[in-house]
């Protein structure tokens, strides 16, 4: 439930049954109501000029003055300590009168007052009243004992209540700011772990090619292997080369050998499952950890739907490709898989080029014809 829904004295707690309580802890008895009450047609004679001196007291003090700011403002407060002075000896110190004195409490917190310059301003009043009451029952001593004693209690009465406001006021920013303070940790810790996941993305990632770097191929081809010998699956390691790479970088320039190496990544990412893990291995070479996953599968397959994959926008770029599977029977470890898959590829490769000599020749030997 949202304070706004609240009265002061519901935010607080406090009951006609809390009320009477503490007019017991404070010794606030019948006889002293009964004493109050009495004296109040006389009290009301000299009210005008008590709360007249109050004020010129009050505004000597160049904190207060600042705080009450202008005449107006300066006009309704002593309407209002009018008001509570006839309330003091009214009689009755009900649920309405311990009401308005929460609600003195949550105003002085809320401009600034400080509990020293309330406390000092109380003092006060209570010296003129207490004078006042020395004028007015001169000649009855006895009552006039009684009177001031009881107008003691109720000031402390009265005090009390407005320091439970204080305080209770406190509490709720102290509970405030520590809502605020959570809710920014929480913030702050989402942020980092964003932020450190970014990080480690980052680390891990090629920056060319959005694919993972090598430095992690071994560790996550090794959890790979693990994770497959536990389960008796095969995992199969593709070495990829592009053929004539370095002929397209030393002719047409490095920009569009960067172009060729995001078209292929970009190929291997749009193919491969979820579970494949796809390495910019440096240069022009790239490794892909297939789980179960035959050798057979990973040519028949997957090379065949990244060949296609890569023509559809380079129709003339080709690969050589290298193969090693590991598992079920048997699982070398990630090097031994990677260093395999390498030899193959180069093996691949050497093919290639044989093939490709061959195809050239018959041109050359014509041109020399000519």
């Amino acid at each position: 439930m949202n304070r706004t829904d609240q009265t002061l004295l519901e935010q607080m707690r406090i009951t006609q049954l809390e009320i009477e309580s503490r007019k017991t802890l404070f010794n606030i008895s019948y006889e002293d109501v009964e004493i109050l009450n009495n004296v109040k047609p006389l009290v009301e004679q000299e009210i005008d000029e008590v709360v007249k001196l109050f004020y010129e007291l009050q505004t000597d003090i160049p904190e207060i003055a600042l705080l009450i700011g202008d005449a107006d403002t300066l006009g309704r407060l002593r309407n209002a300590q009018r008001k509570y002075i006839i309330d003091l000896f009214s009689g009755f110190y009900d649920i309405e009168y311990v009401n308005n004195r929460l609600r003195i409490g949550m105003v002085h917190k809320r401009i600034g007052v400080e509990p020293k310059l309330y406390l000092a301003a109380v003092q006060q009043l209570k010296k003129l009243l207490m004078d006042m009451l020395q004028n007015i029952l001169e000649n009855q001593p006895e009552q006039l004992l009684q009177a001031q004693s009881a107008l003691e209690k109720l000031f402390m009465f009265d005090v009390s209540l407005v320091f439970d406001t204080y305080i209770r006021s406190l509490i709720s920013e102290i509970e405030t700011s520590k809502e605020k303070s959570e809710d920014y940790a929480i913030e702050l810790e989402q942020k980092v772990k964003e932020r450190t996941l970014q990080l480690e993305i980052l680390s891990r990632t090629d920056a060319l090619t959005g694919l993972l770097n090598v430095r992690h191929l071994n560790e996550i081809l090794t959890q790979t292997l693990r994770a497959a010998q536990r389960r008796l699956e095969p995992v199969t390691v593709a070495y990829l080369d592009i053929n004539n790479f370095k002929k397209i970088n030393d002719e047409e320039g490095h920009q569009r050998g960067d172009e060729i190496l995001r078209t292929v990544a970009n190929a291997i990412n749009r193919i491969s499952r979820e579970e494949d893990q796809c390495f910019r291995y440096g240069g022009d070479e790239f490794c892909i950890v297939l789980p179960k996953c035959t050798e057979k599968q990973a040519k028949q397959l997957y090379s065949r739907r990244l060949m296609d994959e890569i023509q559809l926008h380079e129709a003339d770029l080709t690969l050589s490709v290298g193969y090693m599977q590991a598992g079920p029977d048997d699982y070398p470890s990630a090097e031994e898989i990677i260093h395999c898959a390498d030899q193959h590829m180069y093996e691949n490769k050497h093919d290639f080029k044989e093939n490709h000599q061959e195809e050239t020749q018959p041109e050359q030997d014509q041109e020399e014809t000519k």
